[in-house]
């Protein structure tokens, strides 16, 4: 484990690392190690539905409350940060709906309230993304995804400096939250073929997307390699390339939109998403389910989105395969 740790830390260009039996459960210790009854939390933009229950339900029960933001909302952070934050979380690029926020300028904010920045950086992985470098105090990766690439194992990781990462060591030995020995064979192992295979679903992600922006049952495509705007700026400033994840919307209902997820071949039907084969879902069945309908159409979590996980199958392949969905009847 102590040496799979190391290569975490390395990767990330942090002082220490500690690796979890789940992303969650890096979450959840981090939260738990760093704030306390009374205490706040603020979340920036769309995050994993399982965070959601965490920071809205579960850690009020003990008295830890947190302010969500949306993504539009992040210009409002200044006015929700309290005597009491202790932390701002966000994921950039957020899950599902891509957006990409300046870490710089998020982090400036929270230390100047006494706040830690924590990011997770599932979406991007290292290769595309190191927000310790651009002021974030911490770094959580669901494992599971990109780190382990294979879809074999389940795992979490946190970076960051190693004063911070002691008061969450505890806990992740308390909760139960070790890595296993196996699990944590399988990871180091993954993690050697890691830029190769982000670099190359990198760029077969960015000839999805640009299908996709043009076919014309398509009405919007979310992939941070088409950003505009801020979002472009942010982009060319903090990432390195786009990643290989995106969702884009269709111009039909939630059952039309099952029946085109229904007639592809080669994405596979999952929640998953990181791994050498590419994934297909639907949000609002699986990564959101538990999210309101309300709360969805907020965040632009529509009833007809699709979001892609590219693996490392041939980008024409995929392309031809999207494109016979799109266009059957």
């Amino acid at each position: 484990m102590r040496s799979l740790e190391a290569k975490l830390a390395d990767l990330e260009e942090g002082e220490q690392a500690l690796a979890f039996s789940s992303g969650m459960a890096a979450e959840a210790a981090t939260f738990l190690a760093h704030t306390r009854a009374g205490e706040h939390i603020v979340c920036i933009g769309d995050v994993y539905g399982g965070t959601f229950e965490l920071l809205g339900d579960n850690l009020p029960q003990i008295g830890i409350t947190t302010t969500f933001l949306r993504g539009d909302e992040v210009g409002r952070l200044p006015e929700v940060l309290t005597d009491q934050t202790r932390i701002v979380f966000f994921e950039t690029p957020s899950n599902p709906t891509l957006d990409v926020f300046d870490i710089a300028a998020i982090a400036e904010q929270a230390h100047a309230a006494g706040a830690l920045t924590v990011v997770d950086n599932t979406f991007a992985t290292p290769v595309n993304q190191s927000p310790l470098r651009h002021g974030a105090d911490l770094v959580i990766h669901s494992a599971t995804k990109y780190l382990g690439g294979h879809f074999d194992l389940t795992a979490g990781a946190l970076i960051g400096p190693a004063a911070l990462l002691a008061q969450v060591a505890t806990w992740r030995k308390n909760l139960g939250h070790l890595i296993a020995p196996e699990t944590a064979s399988l990871l180091a192992r993954s993690i050697r073929s890691l830029p190769v295979r982000v670099r190359a679903q990198n760029t077969a992600a960015a000839s999805v997307a640009a299908f996709l922006a043009a076919h014309p049952r398509v009405t919007r495509v979310n992939y941070p390699g088409l950003a505009t705007g801020d979002h472009k700026r942010i982009m060319d400033a903090r990432m390195r390339a786009g990643g290989g994840m995106l969702s884009f919307v269709l111009d039909g209902t939630a059952d039309d939109t099952a029946a085109v997820v229904d007639r592809l071949r080669l994405f596979a039907i999952a929640p998953s998403l990181g791994g050498v084969e590419s994934l297909v879902t639907q949000p609002i069945t699986t990564t959101h389910h538990g999210v309101t309908p309300e709360e969805r159409a907020l965040r632009g979590i529509a009833d007809s989105m699709v979001r892609l996980s590219v693996g490392l199958e041939e980008a024409d392949d995929l392309i031809k395969d999207l494109d016979q969905a799109l266009d059957a009847t």
